[in-house]
């Protein structure tokens, strides 16, 4: 067989384009796996209590809140700073369950094999 300029026969790769069109095929299934993916980490929701249930937050992508629910019994004029901590505590728990939502959800599409900042 006459082989071209790179050693393989001549039109193309070994095996012909079979293997290329398979490896075309596979990128363009994950790259629309993960587009996927990523409508759906784009609606998730994480929610968060805290103080028994007395601070409730509910955040959604982008980590933006959506709800924020405060017990009034927990609203002490005289301690303003147990009730930011409380809220603080609320909204960093509900973001560490969002993030490991949203990075379990692209690790089904990457095999984890691909970390993604933000996620």
């Amino acid at each position: 067989m006459a082989r071209g300029r790179r050693g393989f026969p001549r039109g193309g790769m070994p095996g012909g384009g079979n293997q290329m069109n398979q490896l075309m095929r596979q990128a363009q299934k994950m790259q629309e796996e993960l587009a996927l993916a990523q409508e759906e980490v784009a609606e998730m929701k994480a929610e968060a209590s805290v103080g028994g249930g007395v601070v409730r937050v509910v955040l959604g992508a982008g980590h933006q809140i959506e709800e924020l629910v405060i017990d009034p019994a927990v609203v002490d004029p005289d301690d303003v700073e147990m009730l930011q901590d409380l809220i603080t505590a609320a909204v960093n728990d509900a973001a560490a369950k969002l993030d490991e939502m949203a990075e379990a959800r692209m690790s089904q599409v990457t095999g984890g094999g691909l970390g993604f900042p933000g996620f």
